[in-house]
């Protein structure tokens, strides 16, 4: 059997409240809700937007994308020299190679050759040392020494 304290029991009598949460933000801007302070009589909050009534939604000046891009980088990039890419061409045709038995001893695809002597490509130095390499010619730095 449990034991009994001895002594004197006591009650705390004292009450207990129960407070109703804050409404959420969400809820406040509800129309239903604000209708119904409104009734109630109670502190409604009303803003004034800036912009009401526009179509506009940014605050500040636009600044279109091209701009930013033409501001942070250089507008063209360098391409390929007209030496280098007749020092290709001459060394592979001196060779007896094609485009693309080049490509294929370089690693790369036919396109980048191509593109290399048409002067359209930007220059990599690390296609540029397998060009190299292969054609047994000087296609970095100054080409005159």
């Amino acid at each position: 059997m449990p034991t009994r304290t001895t002594g004197a029991i006591a009650q705390d009598w004292e009450p207990v409240i129960l407070h109703k949460s804050k409404p959420k933000a969400q809820d406040l801007r509800n129309p239903k809700a604000v209708n119904q302070a409104l009734r109630i009589g109670a502190e409604v909050l009303t803003l004034k937007k800036n912009t009401a009534g526009s179509n506009k939604k940014s605050a500040g000046p636009v600044v279109s994308a091209r701009k930013l891009d033409e501001a942070a980088e250089p507008a063209a990039l360098e391409r390929v020299g007209g030496e280098v890419r007749h020092t290709i061409q001459k060394a592979r045709l001196d060779k007896k190679m094609s485009q693309a038995e080049l490509a294929k001893q370089i690693n790369e695809r036919v396109q980048v050759v191509q593109e290399y002597e048409n002067g359209k490509a930007v220059p990599n130095q690390l296609v540029l040392g397998k060009m190299e390499r292969v054609l047994g010619v000087k296609l970095r730095g100054k080409i005159g020494k």
